[in-house]
């Protein structure tokens, strides 16, 4: 196939089938017939002579070689987008565009409820994808397009634009009732009588792993487990602790205990990155503003 023979529409096409699995509903978003969905499909099959998506129990599913065109096309549909943007001005309520966004599951859960609530009220049509990237790669798929903006602590983001957002620090959290918070102690003694705890941790938070190893508690930790949004729940249940920023525990609710150790490197800024490639583009702009105003201190 040479690229002269493929129509934009149909990359378009192929991306909408490819995420939601269903051509009406790929019709649906693209403004198409039903009929003119799958007589475009068919024609994009011929072309790349494959069948791009089988249907199953579960949707189209995509072959292999549409998995390894998917990110691509995505990506390239995203220049173009952002390209035609340029010139065009962007326009929230009416807007469709899908933005990228790096956030861990720690910054999920604190930036992703609230900033949905506001993009649902001002550009009901946006789709949001979190991407998470290697820290070492953030500045690169910023550069490239591959993701909008990124949000959290970002240290080795240096050669990005930024803007601090708020200023945090790393806690304790025990359940409610802990014995250990009974003791009221503070200073050299609380950070001292740490080692009367045992601890859960979370294996991709290497900050928090860190702040163990730095403190020498690495032997107090009795659960490493995969996932962030699995420790509030072990907290309350047990008498194990965890180290987490405080403004995420803040929003755990009733049935905590915070203490806050002097450790080391505990203070830390949650930032907005992007990359200056993409500073003029007028969606790129809207977002940050909107990002700006709900979480900047």
């Amino acid at each position: 196939m040479h690229i002269k023979d493929l129509d934009l529409n149909l990359l378009r096409l192929f991306d909408a089938v490819y995420r939601t699995g269903n051509v009406s509903r790929a019709a649906e978003l693209l403004d198409l017939t039903q009929p003119a969905a799958s007589q475009g499909l068919s024609r994009l099959r011929a072309l790349l002579h494959d069948p791009l998506f089988t249907r199953t129990a579960r949707g189209m599913q995509p072959t292999p070689k549409a998995q390894r065109l998917a990110d691509p096309v995505r990506e390239a549909l995203a220049t173009i987008e952002q390209a035609l943007g340029e010139t065009a001005g962007f326009e929230p309520a009416r807007s469709s565009r899908t933005f990228r966004i790096h956030l861990s599951d720690i910054g999920e859960s604190r930036f992703l409820p609230e900033l949905m609530v506001a993009l649902r009220q001002r550009a009901p049509n946006l789709r949001v994808e979190t991407r998470p990237v290697p820290r070492e790669e953030i500045t690169g798929a910023l550069d490239s397009g591959r993701i909008d903006i990124a949000i959290g602590f970002l240290p080795t983001a240096r050669e990005t634009r930024q803007l601090r957002l708020l200023q945090d620090r790393y806690v304790v959290l025990l359940r409610a009732g802990h014995p250990f918070a009974r003791k009221r102690r503070t200073g050299a003694a609380l950070k001292a009588g740490l080692r009367e705890l045992e601890f859960v941790a979370v294996r991709t938070h290497a900050a928090t792993l860190g702040i163990l190893q730095q403190v020498q508690l690495e032997d107090r930790l009795r659960l490493v487990t995969e996932h962030f949004l699995a420790l509030p729940t072990i907290v309350r249940a047990t008498d194990l602790a965890a180290v987490v920023p405080r403004n995420i525990a803040q929003g755990f609710g009733e049935g905590y205990t915070i203490v806050e150790p002097a450790f080391p490197e505990r203070d830390f800024a949650v930032s907005l990155h992007w990359s200056r490639r993409f500073e003029a583009d007028p969606g790129n702009r809207w977002l940050r503003d909107v990002v700006e105003e709900l979480f900047r201190e």
